[in-house]
């Protein structure tokens, strides 16, 4: 049974039409920092300038199946089916086929790691009563009710529309209200890597690697919205949440985003932190098919591309029904980082 989205009140209805994009182009960078349990700005850069957000699209698809999971709607283990629409999404994707079904579980997974447009197509469909233009349409009712007045969602995924827009100051008070609501989910975005029918999956997410107290969000890119990154860092009492859209690179971004926690925390106080050093990790913990703690080599590169191309080792194997795997080896370094990637043009 389809989950249903009838969720705090929210109609299936016509929606609100973006304000036309004022600077969308990349290298113009959008940024906010605010303190997560206040919501004091701490640093904003054209917060308001409307964006394409790219695959931070993902981040309302997963509160609203957050949401639906909280309401006990459907359940970490509910099967989603995937239809033709949902496989034929660009990468960067699971390579789900079209007939077969995986987990709720399965599709968060590959949201917060892999940013997989198919899987976040499925879950749409899913959590909109087999319509993901419909899904969409609930996705921006639901930014209206949190107050995200400069953001239209189109699709579940992220992919290229040009009505789909949002701002760093809105993707901000969405980060906000997961980081608030959902505190027995949001666990998942720290999640290194997972399982997808026994190939290791590994999160594109660079912050988790580099930065201290960083514990998610979200990735995102596409040619015309550039590099974007939401990112949460908790240090002592205090958690930031940081927004930065339309970088030139993968490291430019991490660079922006790094200075940016860095100011935030000084201005609140907390005393700085050398960034991360990457040790090997004699144990790893694997629970639901989740890898909790992934051992990386020292010499290992500190960003793995956001959208690996085909045919290297982490590329998922495509077989449709879902497969429960009855015994999962740890992993070592070699299976997590083998040597640098080059960055990717495919859309994540």
């Amino acid at each position: 049974m389809w989950a249903k989205l009838a969720l705090a009140g929210l109609a299936v209805g016509v929606v609100a039409e973006a304000r036309p994009a004022k600077a969308q182009y990349v290298g113009h960078v959008s940024a906010m920092v605010l303190d997560a349990n206040t919501g004091t700005v701490l640093a904003q850069s054209d917060p308001d300038l409307q964006r394409y957000p790219a695959s931070l699209t993902k981040l309302m698809t997963l509160y609203l199946a957050f949401k639906s999971l909280k309401a006990g709607q459907m359940t970490l283990d509910s099967a989603i089916p995937v239809s033709i629409h949902a496989a034929s999404m660009a990468p960067s994707k699971l390579g789900l086929v079209p007939g077969t079904q995986f987990t709720v579980e399965q599709a968060i997974l590959a949201l917060v790691t892999k940013s997989a447009n198919d899987a976040a197509c499925a879950l749409g469909e899913y959590l909109g009563g087999g319509d993901e233009v419909r899904f969409a349409n609930i996705m921006t009712q639901q930014a209206r009710a949190m107050g995200m007045s400069n953001t239209t969602f189109r699709n579940a995924s992220g992919l290229p529309d040009p009505e789909q827009v949002t701002t760093a100051r809105d993707l901000a008070m969405l980060t906000q209200h997961l980081v608030a609501e959902f505190p027995e989910y949001y666990h998942y975005f720290s999640v290194p890597a997972f399982y997808f029918h026994r190939r290791l999956v590994p999160n594109h997410d660079p912050m988790l690697k580099t930065y201290a107290g960083a514990d998610g969000l979200k990735t995102g890119y596409t040619d015309l919205a550039g590099h974007n990154l939401v990112t949460s860092a908790a240090r002592g009492n205090v958690r930031l949440i940081g927004v930065v859209l339309g970088s030139r690179s993968n490291p430019q971004r991490s660079q922006i985003m790094t200075a940016l926690l860095d100011k935030g925390f000084a201005d609140e106080g907390v005393a700085p932190m050398a960034p991360l050093v990457q040790v090997m990790a004699r144990n790893s913990v694997v629970h639901r098919r989740v890898i909790h703690h992934v051992p990386v080599a020292p010499d290992a590169a500190v960003e793995v591309a956001e959208a690996p191309t085909g045919g290297r080792a982490f590329r998922p194997v495509t077989h449709g029904h879902h497969h429960t795997v009855a015994h999962l080896r740890l992993v070592s370094a070699k299976h997590v980082v083998t040597r640098k990637k080059k960055p990717s043009h495919r859309r994540g």
